[in-house]
């Protein structure tokens, strides 16, 4: 490769990262200004405004060629799961304010090595996104099964073993934004908000564990 084309794959590929970064920042913008109108709602309509935000996660998967279409629905999941977590929110900061910073500060320090990590290693990590998906499916069971059956620090387990697969999911989704074009960063945008926001929440479950 001459120095010219190497040079020209390197601003390329800072150009897809920044791209791609910038729509996860505003996304987590949305998210913020969800959580900040949701803050009241009651169970019901926090519940209506996960569907819709799952809803536009689906639609995601339609819109791939449709680049206006797919940032839509990019910023409209932030702002309804935004909406839906509000109440959940701000019953911590209510309770214990600083479980919220320190949760906040775990999960930029961790997507941030991880995110590190999985950028810089050159070989194609794709392979594992089945792995993954079959320990999250295997998760949501044993979540399901500690709502129903007592074990001694069942939540804390759930928390480390969500932080593990979502670990693992931020390392692959940033190995794949290293390989990624411009035509890829909202759907890989849409890989790494919920990567944070996932792990957010399992720092949450950790550092409010004395909170009901």
């Amino acid at each position: 490769m001459s120095l010219a084309a190497a040079q020209n794959t390197d601003v390329t590929d800072s150009g897809v990262f920044g791209q791609t970064m910038g729509l996860v920042a505003a996304t987590l913008g949305f998210l913020t200004l969800g959580a900040y109108l949701g803050r009241h709602l009651g169970g019901g309509p926090s519940l209506v405004c996960f569907i819709l935000g799952f809803l536009c996660l689906i639609g995601m998967n339609f819109a791939r060629g449709a680049t206006g279409a797919a940032l839509g629905l990019l910023f409209a999941t932030g702002l309804f799961l935004g909406l839906g977590l509000g109440g959940g929110l701000s019953a911590y900061a209510s309770a214990d304010p600083g479980a919220v910073w320190q949760s906040a500060a775990a999960t930029a320090l961790f997507v941030g090595a991880l995110g590190a990590l999985g950028y810089g290693i050159q070989a194609d990590l794709s392979g594992g996104y089945r792995v993954l998906f079959l320990l999250l499916l295997a998760l949501i069971v044993y979540g399901l099964i500690t709502l129903f059956v007592s074990m001694p620090a069942g939540n804390v387990i759930y928390a480390v073993l969500g932080l593990g697969i979502f670990g693992g999911y931020t390392v692959l989704d940033f190995n794949r934004l290293r390989r990624a074009d411009g035509g890829d960063a909202p759907s890989i945008a849409v890989g790494i908000f919920l990567d944070v926001l996932n792990v957010f929440t399992f720092f949450l479950q950790l550092f409010g564990r004395g909170q009901n």
